[in-house]
């Protein structure tokens, strides 16, 4: 039997300017092993995955592969070594279509035709079904996730890197991708798995290292574990526990939807249906559903991006604003937060303080025309120190930031300026469970204070844990709303399927048996 490791790595160091990312870290993965690596956002894991995948070149260690000491040039060098990864931020060409990005990374297909077939029918064996004619720009934040989990699946990897590979995944193709790595693990191949959601770990993996601040800090059996335990490890403390009471007192209307509907810019999008529901000061509505069933048209319509034709469709506190832009919707007190970080949410190549005048500049940051950036910087500092943002300083530019440190410093910019309205999109994909109860408490805290707050999440249990009521989005209808009490997650999770009173699959089912009716009388 033969017991070399698969991947071996010792002493691997990578030094920044302002930080230690990696701090002399050994690790060891078996064949067919799944092997989990935990810490919280910015310990250093996705650095240490960029120095095996060759991206980023460490500064002192070693990696051995199958025994043998070899320096990674680069990406192209590591997957012909037989190592695959996938990204947390998506590394896709939005024009292309995804049979022309998968191919980018492939060096035997015959032809763009032939490849196409093959996406359609890993994809659908995968549980993970594509259309590989889609351009990328088009698809929704779950759906790229595929394309970049089959990119890497199509290669046939021996080593196989996944960074946060489930934080926009359903829960059913979250159980599908799990049959998947089991049986790549039976076949032999090693997995790296990166995550913060402690069940999944607790259930996938086979053994985790722990990395805190760069070095490790300890090894475990997560079948062994508890979350709780696992946690502790990852921060070094009790984990916190989000304080979430009923609302009190309901106040104004803050947001009011009616009759929305929209036809898709993209033509592989969805059209909104007649949709209508409403947000109240005192209170957060979760909206749930299966990734690209609306949910980025809505989202669009509501911020302002793409304004509707029925100005009256929808209201902020009472104002019809269906005609008018971002800012302008801003300035009646919309708050925010979009499911990608950068481009949408942030500027990549800004600084935290500059990219803080993006959208809080009417707070005190504008005098006679000019910026004011003393009051920049402040607002700046305080979003890193109440939301604990791992960073160099204030100057930084955003991009250093982890994935889930950019979004803490992003979802802190705008729940900092105690919005009436604020409207939340995956507020805590790829974050960790730390950082995580930090942003749900936070949005907790400005219902208390008044505030409607609007949270779009394929996350059951963060919706379950931080709203009051809830509605389902599928092919563009809506649900009815349903108190959070008086419902579960199996009764959400069949109407995200569009069984609920009214929706699209239900529509269906009656329309069947009234054309089998007509047929037998």
């Amino acid at each position: 039997m033969n017991t070399t490791p698969r991947l071996q790595l010792k002493g691997m160091t990578k030094i920044y300017p302002s930080v230690i990312a990696n701090d002399s870290i050994d690790m060891t993965i078996a064949p067919g092993e799944i092997h989990a690596v935990l810490g919280e956002n910015g310990a250093g894991k996705s650095t240490l995955m960029k120095a095996i995948y060759g991206v980023v070149k460490p500064d002192k260690g070693q990696i051995l592969w199958n025994g043998e000491v070899v320096s990674i040039q680069n990406p192209a060098h590591a997957r012909k070594l037989g190592i695959g990864m996938v990204f947390q931020h998506f590394s896709l060409f939005e024009t292309l279509t995804v049979t022309e990005n998968i191919a980018l990374a492939m060096d035997d297909y015959k032809s763009l035709e032939t490849l196409a077939s093959r996406i359609k029918n890993v994809s659908e064996e995968y549980g993970l079904p594509l259309d590989p004619g889609r351009l990328v720009h088009s698809l929704s934040v779950g759906l790229r996730q595929r394309v970049e989990i089959l990119r890497c699946l199509l290669q046939q990897p021996k080593l196989l890197i996944m960074d946060e590979p489930t934080s926009v995944l359903t829960p059913q193709a979250v159980r599908k991708m799990f049959e998947t790595l089991r049986r790549l693990a039976d076949e032999g191949c090693s997995i790296l798995y990166i995550s913060h959601k402690l069940d999944e770990i607790m259930e996938l993996c086979h053994s985790a290292t722990i990395i805190r601040g760069g070095r490790v800090t300890g090894y475990a059996i997560p079948a062994n574990e508890t979350a709780s335990s696992l946690a502790r490890m990852m921060i070094g403390k009790e984990l916190p526990v989000c304080s979430h009471e009923k609302p009190k007192n309901l106040g104004s209307e803050y947001l009011g939807v009616s009759n929305l509907s929209k036809s898709s810019a993209d033509q592989f999008g969805t059209n909104l249906k007649n949709i209508s529901f409403s947000v109240h000061g005192g209170e957060i509505l979760g909206i749930a559903g299966i990734s690209g069933n609306g949910q980025q048209e809505l989202l669009y319509a509501l911020s302002g991006e793409r304004p509707v034709e029925d100005n009256g469709a929808i209201t902020i506190c009472g104002d019809p604003v269906g005609h008018l832009n971002p800012d302008d919707r801003r300035n009646r007190g919309l708050g925010f937060v979009p499911e990608e970080r950068l481009g949408r949410g942030a500027v990549p190549g800004m600084s935290l303080s500059d990219n803080a005048i993006l959208t809080a500049h009417r707070h005190g940051m504008v005098k006679k025309g000019l910026l004011k950036f003393t009051k920049a910087s402040d607002f700046a500092k305080k979003c890193i120190a109440d939301f604990a943002v791992k960073c160099g300083s204030k100057d930084d530019p955003i991009t250093s930031l982890s994935g889930g440190n950019i979004q803490k410093y992003i979802t802190g910019r705008e729940i900092q300026q105690a919005p009436k309205l604020l409207i939340v999109s995956q507020p805590t994909w790829g974050v960790d469970i730390g950082a995580a109860n930090i942003i749900r408490q936070s949005m907790i805290d400005l219902r208390n204070n008044g505030s409607a707050v609007l949270v779009v999440s394929e996350e059951l249990d963060e919706l379950f844990e931080i709203c009051d009521r809830l509605i389902v989005i599928a092919e563009g209808h809506v649900s009815p709303s349903v108190p959070v009490e008086e419902t579960s997650k199996e009764e959400i999770g069949l109407w995200m399927s569009g069984m609920f009173p009214g929706g699209p699959a239900e529509a269906a089912v009656n329309e069947s048996e009234q054309g089998q009716e007509y047929h037998v009388h």
